[in-house]
């Protein structure tokens, strides 16, 4: 996949410091199922120096299920609330059972899935916040055979950290982050995890070369 790196005139922002390249190349690294379309966005401006973007879409059998982004940002200086120099900022939108939406551990499942996932994949974090929302829509009069639909969005953001077996001064590593935000996005649409021992292979439409 190719991530845009941005600059924004205003903010102070030189050359593209070699780190961030580094960081944003780990993102390339990624490895997503086959199910998701990954893709260059461009990223906010003024929130940071230095940042990149990535937007999804989940889908299953020629239908979208799910949706959503992930943003590399970059403070050389540091920034007091993240506790570092660099934030990953995410978000997820799936569609659900109309059923779950009264379920009251959904907000906290929601969130697991998040969590869980940063965990299986290794990826090292601190300060982590986010919300969940369930969102239910009814349907009436000339439309009322369509029947209600219900989604669960989640946003979060976190600190990347060194995993501990990194080498010291080592480039920090992404992929692990930009993968966990992918299963993210499949466990909310339902797909099943991938059976242990079994290699993922990348998305085709993910795996885009310069100048396409």
């Amino acid at each position: 996949m190719v991530v845009r790196q941005e600059t924004h005139p205003g903010t102070g922002a030189g050359a593209v410091p070699p780190e961030f390249r580094a960081a944003v190349s780990s993102m390339h690294a990624a490895r997503l199922r086959p199910e998701v379309f990954c893709e260059e966005m461009p990223a906010p401006q003024r929130i940071a120096p230095y940042a990149a973007a990535l937007s999804a879409d989940v889908t299953v059998d020629d239908i979208d299920v799910g949706t959503g982004r992930i943003i590399l940002l970059h403070d050389p200086a540091g920034n007091d609330a993240w506790e570092g120099t660099y934030r990953v900022v995410a978000y997820s939108r799936a569609e659900i059972d109309l059923e779950l939406i009264t379920d009251p551990m959904l907000a906290a499942v929601g969130w697991s899935w998040l969590t869980e996932a940063l965990e299986a994949h290794g990826a090292v974090y601190a300060a982590a916040s986010g919300t969940v929302t369930r969102v239910a829509t009814e349907s009436f009069g000339g439309m009322s055979e369509d029947g209600g639909t219900a989604q669960i969005e989640i946003r979060a953001s976190w600190t990347p950290q060194p995993a501990p077996s990194a080498a010291p001064g080592a480039p920090l590593d992404l992929g692990p982050h930009v993968e966990a935000w992918g299963e993210l996005l499949c466990t909310a649409v339902g797909l099943p995890p991938v059976p242990e021992g079994v290699t993922v292979m990348p998305s085709r439409r993910g795996q885009r070369g310069p100048g396409h």
